[in-house]
């Protein structure tokens, strides 16, 4: 078993496992206006550059020449501002955003060909397009951006007017060295976009992973508060209700015994009574002033956690322990804590050999719920990244495996044997759906730590060998997750 390779299953996302690669981009690009403030800070940099090296260098610039290149840039960004007042308040466009782009390392290529071409230290900046594009554009147009700044660098490196150096004296470096800024160059791309694309796409799925989570509580939110509805429609049936008995038992005493309107008075009688019984069921779990919080016994909230894992080919126990004498605890029946335990019962049930236990200790400080199995155990390149969203080697689940094989079955898609043959085994078809996205762990995790739990996973209770088993131990302090018999938290004495 392998706690952070737990798949969200349907309990956590009704999305198919895989799904998250098919969504669009944490980021889609650059709004126009972003793009518009970058570029009227680049035109200044370049304008005080030339400023500066031809006024107070007295370097031998190609003025007018670069002023033009400047000017073609300012001419996109007033063309850029008209169309803002048109777009305001729309999505970033990755395809606008990329083009744009595009036109700055035109741009910028130009400039640095006027002014020394690699040999310019400024041809540092062609890193910065490339940059931005990889951590807010989507591979494909990022790489088609990262190709034209390396045909940039190529063709700097063929053509470009000397470097401005001071009166009378020329700067003449080897090639060489220029090829040696231009691997450089190269090198710095590659490096610096891959670095940006790996933190934007390592965001992307974070995000996701919350967002997931939330998903999750928000949905049991809902199930929780129809309960509450469900417990306030008893309430106010009940008086409705009365008043039919009340009528019933009138027209029973008004009517011949064995008459015909007498039966239908006892049987009205009858099924009021038994709905009295339904809507008292449907309200006798105590509640205080939250449907999240409703009051259930420890072993009864592991009998519901495990109870979809049952009926399959592995043993499932459950046990409480209390460390000293009292009852067995009443806990909060709290959404993230059926979820996150369930998650983890699920994960253990897919790894386990033949059986899974599950076992609560309470003392006097503590309530610790431990899921041991024995199956593989953790593996040596899983532990150090459990609790890492998208971190999985999940196999093929039992459960969903037994629905497969029944599935097949019932259809009748095996072939059946030539005579004189002995028939095929079948295996059981594995469901498309199947396979973990590895944001198991993560939502349990994140789920019991908003209780106040600490989740720790280890070794289970075999010994060395491939069967050592997995053990998940989820602890919370007493006062955090048990209830005194009138429905308040449990206090320490």
């Amino acid at each position: 078993m392998a706690i952070s390779e737990i798949e969200p299953s349907s309990q956590f996302s009704d999305r198919p496992a895989g799904a998250w690669r098919q969504l669009p981009r944490r980021s889609r690009g650059l709004g126009l206006r972003t793009l518009i403030i970058l570029r009227w800070l680049a035109i200044s940099g370049q304008t005080a550059t030339v400023i500066v090296a031809v006024g107070m260098l007295n370097f031998p610039l190609p003025v007018w020449q670069c002023l033009l290149v400047i000017g073609a840039s300012v001419v996109a960004n007033v063309l850029a501002m008209a169309r803002l007042r048109h777009v305001e308040g729309r999505l970033p466009d990755g395809r606008q955003t990329a083009m744009h782009l595009g036109f700055d390392i035109l741009q910028l290529t130009a400039l640095l060909a006027l002014t020394g071409g690699l040999e310019n230290p400024f041809c540092l900046l062609l890193v910065a397009p490339v940059t931005v594009a990889a951590a807010s554009l989507p591979g494909r147009q990022a790489i088609g951006l990262g190709l034209l700044v390396l045909l940039s660098t190529g063709a700097l490196f063929f053509w470009s007017l000397p470097l401005p150096w001071e009166a009378g004296t020329r700067l003449q470096l080897p090639a060489l060295y220029r090829f040696g800024i231009g691997l450089a160059l190269i090198t710095g791309v590659v490096f610096t976009a891959a670095y940006a694309w790996r933190v934007a796409a390592d965001a992307e799925k974070l995000e996701l992973a919350l967002a997931t989570t939330q998903d999750v509580l928000q949905r049991e939110q809902r199930l929780a508060a129809l309960g509450g509805l469900a417990a306030a429609a008893a309430h106010e049936l009940g008086t409705p209700l009365a008043t039919i008995q009340v009528v019933a038992k009138e027209l029973l005493r008004a009517s011949p015994a064995d008459g015909p309107i007498a039966e239908d008075a006892r049987l009205m009688l009858q099924q009021a009574e038994r709905c009295r019984e339904i809507l008292q069921r449907l309200s006798q779990r105590p509640e205080d002033g939250d449907a999240l919080y409703t009051e259930v016994g420890l072993k009864a909230l592991l009998a519901e956690i495990v109870d979809p894992h049952l009926g399959f080919d592995l043993t499932i126990e459950c046990t409480v322990s209390m460390a000293g004498t009292g009852p067995e605890p009443h806990v909060k029946r709290l959404a993230e804590v059926i979820h996150g335990l369930s998650a983890i019962v699920e994960n253990a049930a897919d790894f386990a050999a033949t059986r899974v236990s599950v076992r609560a200790v309470v003392d006097g400080t503590s309530i610790v719920i431990e899921v041991v199995d024995d199956g593989p155990g953790f593996s040596a390149d899983i532990l150090p990244r459990l609790g890492e969203p998208y971190v999985t080697s999940r196999p093929h689940s039992k459960a969903r495996m037994a629905l497969a094989s029944q599935l097949k079955a019932a259809t009748g898609t095996s072939k059946p044997a030539r005579k004189g043959k002995k028939a095929p085994v079948v295996e059981p078809e594995v469901i498309p759906s199947q396979g973990g996205m590895g944001l198991g762990f993560f939502i349990a995790r994140t789920l019991l730590e908003r209780t106040g739990a600490r989740v720790v996973a280890g070794a289970g209770d075999g010994g060395p060998g491939t069967n050592r088993g997995a053990r998940v131990s989820v602890r919370w302090p007493r006062e955090a997750l048990a209830l005194d018999g009138d429905g308040s938290p449990h206090r320490l004495t």
